[in-house]
């Protein structure tokens, strides 16, 4: 499989300072077991971790995120993975501007550097293995046209599993001043935006279109985490899967224009959302992406359904 993950001891290819991965994301919801039937239905491995859930994808070493009990919807902390080597150098970019150290969050594991993010965020940066991609996502193609039909048979449709973490989408009160922390102290760089409404961040050493993605919001919370998939089947393949599962509700099938991937996003119990993503752009390791400023429309999608009431509302906020 390609765009997997890298050994920890792999360096940056030059001496560029930025964060690699997403090392893994968590969250507290109120129920673990309908979390459990949440993501093993979207074809994640969901395993215990103490009292916790893991997410993990078949096949694939990383642990994407931790799922803890708690008495609503809440995105905890931020793990975000870097080169053995920038460990030292990132404490110095910190101690020159001002960023102060806080503690562990209650239940996180202790190490890294932990400082407090946009919108209060809990962030650490720890040295892992490479979780992003390094390549662009697979991509599987129907067949040519051989005098015979090429659609695959719905009575031997696999169930879907996705490929990895693509990426995931972030509510902040203040767009800018979010992406400015990310850019600045993080390394991270502009892939596209709108306006001060939307921001989209890849990383330069090599990842999907957007590893980080913010949207405005009154406060934080979690919108969405990306799992790519290899073929546009997969993803059909994966809404139908999740309407069976008792999970109907969402957005899509639909076409990004920034990133470009086709998409379905699946509600999840808590007003959040899984997307199924094939066909990402992908940016290459110290490369220049040309980012701009895009008008609103196209920050949503070239084609798809309408887009539904309450998608863009933080439900984190909400339940508060």
């Amino acid at each position: 499989m390609t765009a997997l993950a890298q050994p920890a001891s792999a360096q940056p290819a030059s001496d560029l300072l930025a964060v690699h991965s997403i090392d893994e994301f968590v969250f507290s919801v109120p129920d673990l077991e309908q979390a459990r039937h949440f993501y093993t239905a979207f074809g994640l491995d969901v395993r215990d971790d103490g009292h916790a859930l893991a997410l993990h994808t078949h096949g694939h070493p990383q642990r994407w995120a931790r799922v803890l009990p708690g008495e609503r919807k809440r995105l905890l902390w931020l793990s975000l993975g870097i080169h053995a080597a920038d460990a030292p150098r990132f404490e110095r970019r910190l101690a020159e501007r001002g960023m102060a150290r806080i503690a562990a969050p209650a239940g996180a594991e202790a190490g890294g550097l932990w400082i407090e993010g946009p919108d209060g965020l809990p962030v650490q940066l720890r040295v892992a293995a490479k979780a992003s991609p390094s390549s662009p996502a697979p991509r599987e193609f129907v067949p040519e046209c051989r005098n015979a039909g090429r659609a695959p048979s719905r009575s031997q449709a696999a169930s879907v599993h996705p490929l990895y973490l693509s990426h995931i989408l972030l509510f902040s009160a203040d767009v800018d001043a979010a992406r400015a922390f990310y850019e600045d102290m993080l390394g991270l760089r502009l892939s596209d935006r709108s306006g001060s409404v939307i921001a989209f961040l890849h990383s330069p050493h090599g990842s999907d279109h957007h590893l980080i993605a913010l949207a405005k919001s009154e406060g934080l919370g979690l919108h969405h985490s990306s799992w790519c998939v290899p073929s546009i089947d997969a993803v059909g393949l994966g809404s139908q899967q999740m309407e069976q599962a008792g999970y109907a509700q969402g957005w899509g099938v639909g076409r990004h224009v920034l990133g470009s991937n086709y998409f379905r996003y699946v509600r999840d119990p808590w007003g959040s959302y899984a997307e199924y993503s094939y066909d990402i752009d992908f940016v290459e390791p110290s490369s220049t992406w040309p980012a701009a400023d895009h008008p609103g429309e196209d920050s949503l999608y070239v084609w798809g359904p309408s887009l539904p009431a309450d998608f863009i509302v933080n439900h984190e906020l909400q339940a508060v």
